[in-house]
């Protein structure tokens, strides 16, 4: 991969995203280039450039200089796509079969040139349509383990990994996760969007100054524990998926935060996915909660018990407690994802495409009620197991 620098920054178009492949060597001046900018997310610009000859593709991403879901009204720092690409490179190095390969980054043009799997489909979009994908959370369970257990103090010399911590510091994209994940669904705040049947619910949470006093427990274990280099928005949006194949996308919220919280945002989203779907149709989610857990613990622990630092490992129960205090803070992320895709400002096609109406709001509240459950409870839980059955028991209310 060739990282470098442009002269200046400029927005690509469709023609221009073709122009920049062909002179970067990735496709011949006598390619017949096709472009589409297919981004359908809230931050970046994202070419599809195909050479129809040669059959084959490329993806070509950009950050834009704001939040493209509001506009420019909400400044962002372009430095998300050297965090990007930096993470995809580092995650690779413990799951290459797990992320796309990075064929090019330029940090002044915000840039990052990606492998096509246009083969694989969205995971979200998949779930939606009823696939259930056997491999999926197996997968995101050993890129997870690693991942998670690689970057962190435990596998980590300290000057390595407090150089990391700088290399990684992404200011702009913690204040959004920190604002639309942890502050501004549990208030009346301007940014929230929901349906006007849901007020009634969400007022009641406005005022459970419990609930209120336990995100923001959960707030500032996100902003304050640098344990290892998370992913930082691990929805099923941002997974690629296939039968036999799974790439984890898009870390540019990537940073150094709590083990638990990836894992909590995509148990999360497995548990709004269940809520679209019918009661005959649920159990290959809540396998996929079980399994990401198992498999993320098994792995965690295979990789402490052959590289952990000596500090920690020579000390009994250590790594037990890791994984349970991880548990722990993953069912509290999980619940805090929960409430923000349902009266947040970034919702997720899993709810809002229930139909009828009346039973997306019901299932819309079943959401708040299960997430506030699994922030105020989350030291009850032990095991995945609870979490579905509290989860099934909320079904029952």
């Amino acid at each position: 991969m060739t990282v470098t620098k442009t002269a200046s920054y400029e927005i690509l178009t469709e023609s221009s995203a073709a122009a920049l492949a062909v002179r970067l060597g990735l496709f011949s001046s006598s390619s017949t280039l096709t472009c589409r900018e297919i981004g359908d997310g809230n931050l970046n610009l994202v070419f599809h450039v195909y050479d129809q000859g040669q059959q084959k593709g490329l993806i070509i991403k950009q950050a834009v200089p704001y939040a493209k879901v509001v506009g420019e009204s909400w400044p962002l720092s372009l430095d998300r796509a050297r965090i990007e690409s930096s993470a995809l490179i580092r995650q690779a190095e413990h799951a290459p079969h797990l992320v796309p390969k990075v064929y090019y980054s330029d940090t002044e043009l915000a840039v990052t040139v990606l492998e096509d799997l246009s083969r694989l489909q969205i995971a979200r979009k998949g779930l939606l349509e009823g696939n259930d994908y056997p491999h999926l959370s197996e997968d995101i369970g050993e890129f997870l383990g690693k991942t998670l257990f690689y970057s962190s103090d435990y596998a980590l010399d300290p000057k390595i990994k407090e150089r990391l911590v700088k290399q990684f510091t992404n200011p702009d994209l913690c204040d959004i996760t920190g604002n639309l994940v942890f502050t501004d669904p549990f208030f009346d705040h301007e940014t929230n969007d929901f349906e006007e049947e849901l007020r009634d619910e969400a007022e009641k949470m406005w005022s459970n100054e419990a609930l209120k006093l336990e995100a923001k427990k959960l707030k500032k274990q996100f902003s304050t524990s640098a344990e290892t280099l998370i992913h930082g928005d691990l929805h099923t949006g941002s997974i690629f998926a296939g039968e036999n194949e799974t790439k984890v996308i898009d870390p540019e919220f990537a940073f150094f935060g709590p083990i638990g919280f990836d894992i909590g945002q995509f148990i999360a989203n497995l548990l709004l996915n269940a809520l679209a779907r019918e009661e005959n149709r649920r159990a290959p989610l809540y396998s996929h909660v079980e399994t990401v857990w198992n498999t993320f613990s098994r792995t965690f622990s295979e990789a402490w018990e052959k590289d952990c630092l000596d500090y920690y490992k020579s000390t009994p129960g250590e790594l037990e407690a890791v994984l349970k205090k991880t548990f722990e803070d993953a069912a509290g992320f999980a619940g805090c994802e929960m409430i923000r895709r349902t009266i947040g400002l970034a919702h997720v096609a899993d709810l809002d495409a229930i139909v009828p109406f009346e039973r997306r709001i019901s299932q819309k509240k079943l959401a708040l009620n299960i997430g506030a459950e699994l922030i105020e409870k989350r030291s009850d839980f032990r095991t995945p197991k609870d979490i579905i059955e509290a989860f099934q028991n909320q079904l029952k209310e």
